[in-house]
């Protein structure tokens, strides 16, 4: 582990491992300096060295059936600022780690609880993934492509959006608290709570009428001409995003479109019929001809890029968002400080340390 720089240093966490939201939420808090330690189950101590988002972070096995585990558990937890876990509701109560137990150990502790649907409800106890959680708030039901069906958007909505980021929200929150008051708390934090957050403005939208349930008619869901993604000629795809006047001025006559129709940009009755002109017009470029007509011009336009790709882009490589740690490249921290520097604090740990080890780190 090198010497922490971020702003999180300092800040102790204590992490039961699991799968999604969590871990991710401890990479970032991770980068941010934070000192980590993963209590993984017996024999998932091991991480693959491509494995990023477990870095950072010592890892541990605990089989938290055996009360000695439990108790060395324990005395982590009474030892951290944070604890981070993502079972299901009840699981760490019945293991003797719940927040009545570990806040009576360490009145300061934030205890952050990662579940999809809650810790209460109808659904609190059922199973479920990133989709199910997306499907349930309404904002899958916009997720579509031109022609009516629907696109899963990866798992970023559900278990990053709204479970990931909100946890980081919830936990630097009460951290803050905690130092004025002396008193820790549970964070609640459900990815349908999160996601149902992430789509107020579009709540908003219908709320003033410019908004409706109708996939396709709206300005951000492929309903205009001059926002989203367009085929190429290649097959490629070349998305543009002109919603300023100005910015659509500047789209047009950099695209050569002189159609009178299209000078009425927001004359929603005339968009199914633009949406085809345009998706004519961007057939008659391959993606990469389109780039280095509209890139990096006030027309608000990107061509989409792969994975592979994005690493190579020039804005990428002169800022840095992709750098090469311990022989891989990958996504460096984010965001970013001008004082205390976030970093990589290690590459994902290969081998476990040893439970002993890490308390008497933190001794």
């Amino acid at each position: 582990m090198s010497k922490a720089t971020g702003p999180l240093r300092g800040v102790r966490i204590v992490e039961f491992a699991g799968i999604g939201p969590g871990p991710f939420a401890c990479m970032l808090m991770s980068d941010m300096g934070a000192d980590i330690v993963s209590i993984q189950r017996p024999g998932h101590g091991r991480n693959h060295p491509g494995n990023f988002v477990n870095r950072g972070r010592r890892t541990i096995e605990l089989d938290l059936k055996k009360s000695e585990d439990v108790e060395t558990a324990r005395k982590l937890v009474a030892k951290a600022d944070v604890l981070v876990e993502g079972f299901r509701p009840g699981v760490m109560e019945k293991l003797g780690l719940g927040p009545n137990e570990t806040l009576a150990s360490n009145p300061k502790l934030v205890y952050a609880r990662m579940t999809g649907w809650g810790q209460e409800g109808p659904l609190a106890m059922a199973a479920g993934h990133d989709i199910n959680y997306v499907a349930v708030t309404g904002a899958l039901d916009s997720f579509r492509a031109r022609k009516g069906g629907l696109v899963s958007p990866l798992n970023l909505v559900g278990d990053y959006g709204g479970g990931a980021l909100y946890l980081v929200v919830g936990v630097l929150a009460a951290v803050i608290e905690a130092r004025g008051s002396g008193k820790g708390q549970v964070v609640d934090v459900a990815m349908c709570d999160g996601v149902a957050s992430l789509i107020t403005m579009f709540h908003a939208l219908k709320a003033m009428g410019v908004w409706t349930d109708k996939v396709g008619e709206n300005l951000l869901d492929g309903g205009a001409p001059f926002y989203g993604p367009f085929e190429c000629k290649d097959g490629k795809y070349f998305t543009i995003g002109a919603i300023e006047p100005q910015f659509y001025v500047e789209l047009l006559q950099r695209m050569g479109i002189d159609d009178p129709q299209f000078k009425d940009q927001n004359n929603r009755a005339n968009w199914p019929a633009l949406v085809k002109k345009m998706e004519a017009i961007f057939l008659t470029r391959t993606r990469d001809e389109w780039a280095g007509l509209l890139e990096g011009t006030d027309s608000c336009a990107m061509a989409v890029y792969s994975m592979e790709e994005a690493k190579a882009h020039p804005h990428l490589v002169a800022r840095k968002t992709f750098i090469e740690h311990a022989g891989h490249v990958q996504p460096a921290p984010a965001p970013r400080f001008s004082r205390t520097q976030s970093q990589i604090q290690s590459a994902p740990m290969e081998g476990r340390v040893d439970p002993a080890a890490a308390l008497a780190a933190w001794n």
